[in-house]
């Protein structure tokens, strides 16, 4: 129904009022009586042959929503309700900001994409923090994903970080420096090998007792990819979310003019290639959540074979609507099954 009815009575609305439409309508599952019911229905995501253990926190399923949809942690229960085995929130910065001027989304539908240059808009850490101390129900990991102030210079990055890190940390179930967003000005920069290593051994002191992912764009090269995967390890980071947005254009729609991050299908090639490289570089000791043009089963099982031990959706999830992490769970489980695996997280890494 999502997709013959909803979707384009949707898809009539400019983008950005159909995503707080979305949000909003999603958020309503926090105060609905029948929360029960979609409680029962988010336990059913949660399938013996499905759950994962990754850096040290049980995943009812590997399949999670992406940062970027959520930025402030308003819909959490009803994402949950969808049958998402993780949320990841934010990205949220220190100090709440506006983000870039309007119009700074864009719909590419006949290639199943997305192009945003939000900038990291957002209400702050402290309004998030109030959000997380009053969440009752977490059926599976919470991830907060971090960012600077985009008037922040790169040389004071660290403390916006940290800040992040001290405040969201104890609420979050895991932490996410994102440095890869194509939409504040010098941001990727910061993914540097020094300026790197300098940053995540500072948020490493600040996030206590909870694993810490880093993301990372889908433009850096191969040997940047495995140095960044070096010095992940080097500063004991617990896993790499593979990838951000790319500010290639492999389209041809008259949209993709428009500067941003291009997230959907088109990335789907390339992020999996970078997941794979660091994969390999890490001899699959690092744990890699796998993002980036997931639209069906097919898509979320060759980035666990290619390396992934958890998956992410968001255009996936703009295009497929509530009933795609359904859809991709059952898939997912009958892959799994039709290969005799007990779990599907015996197929991690199968093809890399």
């Amino acid at each position: 129904m999502y997709e013959s009815l909803v979707r384009p009575l949707l898809f009539r609305i400019p983008p950005e009022p159909a995503h707080h439409l979305g949000l909003w309508a999603l958020g309503l599952a926090e105060l609905a009586p029948g929360l029960a019911a979609w409680r029962r229905r988010a336990a059913r995501a949660d399938r013996a042959s499905l759950k994962v253990h990754v850096a040290g926190l049980d995943f009812p399923n590997p399949l999670g929503l992406a940062a970027g949809l959520d930025k402030d942690a308003e819909a959490i229960v009803g994402l949950f309700a969808t049958g998402f085995g993780s949320v990841e929130v934010g990205t949220v910065t220190p100090r709440p900001q506006p983000g870039n001027p309007r119009p700074r989304l864009f719909r590419l539908p006949e290639d199943r994409a997305l192009i945003n240059r939000f900038g990291f808009n957002n209400r702050g850490m402290h309004a998030m923090a109030a959000r997380l101390r009053e969440l009752e129900w977490r059926p599976g990991p919470v991830g907060v994903n971090l960012g600077k102030n985009k008037d922040t210079p790169n040389e004071a990055a660290v403390d916006d970080y940290v800040a992040g890190a001290e405040r969201l940390g104890p609420l979050a179930d895991y932490v996410v420096v994102n440095l890869s967003s194509p939409n504040t000005p010098g941001l990727r920069a910061l993914q540097e090998p020094e300026a790197l290593s300098r940053l995540l051994l500072a948020v490493r002191k600040a996030v206590v007792a909870r694993p810490l992912f880093l993301k990372i764009a889908p433009d850096l090269s191969d040997e940047a990819v495995e140095e960044v995967v070096d010095v992940a390890r080097a500063a004991e980071v617990d896993g790499l979310v593979c990838t951000n947005t790319t500010i290639a254009r492999p389209v041809a729609h008259p949209l993709a003019h428009e500067a941003g991050g291009l997230s959907g299908r088109p990335v789907f090639d390339r992020s999996t290639q970078v997941l794979r490289r660091a994969f390999r570089r890490s001899g699959g000791k690092l744990p890699l959540i796998g993002v980036g043009g997931v639209f069906d089963a097919e898509d979320a099982w060759r980035k666990i074979c290619a390396g992934a031990s958890l998956v992410q959706v968001y255009t996936g999830f703009i295009y497929g609507g509530p009933g795609l992490p359904r859809r991709i769970l059952d898939g997912l489980e009958e892959r799994s099954s039709g290969l005799g695996f007990d779990s599907v997280s015996r197929a991690i890494g199968r093809d890399a």
